[in-house]
């Protein structure tokens, strides 16, 4: 009988230190989605973007950096009279680009180069002021009589030197999988932008192949992403029925969607008129092989990847009808990171609990 206290304190006692153990595990998982709450609240916020313009400023205003008032854009006189040209810095089809100062600040100066597409160019102006946003690069000025538009500078470039900028000692620590997958959101979130646009759904038609992708977004020193280029954004409006065609030249490859190659066959030569018009899934073709580059080739890219499957392959359905939306494929890489940053927080909690 003497013995039987000591027989009930040998069954009890390996019990309580589990259900402590499991206690303060609990407690720890509750910290962490508590503090993952808020660190994704917060990137997602930035994700999603959508508010106005960060300065707040009231249409056709502006500010930037430090400054605290918000002012008009600059008109044409303003321009010729504040602005210096400092060096040109790119040239494409439409526009020549030159690195300029205004008020000892950087800034961007466009000017047209090729007056037979004078209405791209202001196709472009009148996009990137109706679309004015966190997702577009900010408008500091225009004149159009003389095909002038002055944005705001982005010392990182375009998209196309991401992996060379990460390459930087500067920037290393930002070569991670979950920075890039980051800026593949940033980039899904200007899709999903477009396409629900205050305008209208508006597709990206200059998007032909990756580097032409690349180029038309910036690198933000915060390591966002920004569209740049507006010059060729046509509208689908489906109750009127009414699609578009990128162009009026054939497109091939594997990188445009199926909808936007000639569907006739070789024997049949190409002719615009015969090409049929698409919708904006076309964009979401295109993701997959977007995100691809962003994700590069660091540690963990492969399980984002793997994660990212199912979704990529929906994007690839040759049916743009059984395409996902921008909206869908955004929401699907918000749920992979917070997955991710949640087993890469608490590796083998699966498994404890």
């Amino acid at each position: 009988m003497e013995k039987k206290p000591h027989f009930v304190r040998r069954e009890f006692l390996p019990r309580e230190v589990p259900s402590i153990s499991l206690a303060l595990l609990l407690a720890a998982v509750l910290l962490l989605n508590a503090f993952l709450y808020l660190y994704l609240n917060k990137f997602y916020s930035s994700l999603g973007r959508v508010e106005p313009d960060p300065g707040h400023c009231p249409f056709g205003h502006f500010k930037f950096g430090a400054v605290k008032n918000c002012s008009p854009w600059l008109s044409c006189e303003a321009i010729n009279r504040e602005v210096r040209k400092l060096k040109c810095v790119g040239e494409g089809a439409v526009k020549k680009v030159f690195l300029s100062e205004w008020k000892e600040k950087k800034v961007v100066l466009s000017q047209l180069t090729n007056s037979e597409l004078k209405e791209d160019f202001l196709h472009g102006l009148r996009m990137l002021k109706a679309l004015q946003s966190k997702h577009v690069v900010r408008l500091l000025g225009y004149c159009e009589q003389e095909f002038t538009i002055l944005t705001e500078y982005h010392p990182l470039g375009s998209l196309r030197g991401l992996n060379e900028t990460l390459h930087i000692p500067k920037y290393k620590g930002m070569n991670t999988w979950h920075r890039r997958l980051m800026l593949a959101m940033d980039y899904v979130s200007i899709i999903r932008y477009l396409h629900s646009s205050p305008l209208g759904t508006l597709v990206m038609c200059d998007s032909n192949d990756l580097d032409k992708v690349l180029s038309q977004y910036l690198l933000t020193s915060d390591f966002h992403v920004l569209v740049n280029d507006l010059d060729a954004l046509p509208l689908v409006n489906r109750s009127a029925g009414r699609l578009v065609k990128c162009g009026h030249r054939e497109l091939r490859g594997e990188f445009v969607a199926p909808e936007q190659r000639w569907p006739y066959g070789e024997d049949v030569p190409f002719e615009d008129d015969l090409m049929p018009p698409y919708d904006e899934k076309t964009d979401i073709w295109k993701i997959p092989d977007v995100s691809n580059f962003f994700l590069g080739h660091v540690e963990g890219s492969d399980i984002v990847r793997l994660h990212l499957f199912d979704i990529h392959a929906a994007c690839k359905k040759k049916d743009p009808a059984e395409r996902p939306t921008a909206q869908e494929v955004l929401d699907t890489y918000r749920k992979v990171l917070t997955l991710l940053i949640r087993e890469a927080a608490m590796p083998g909690t699966r498994e404890m609990l």
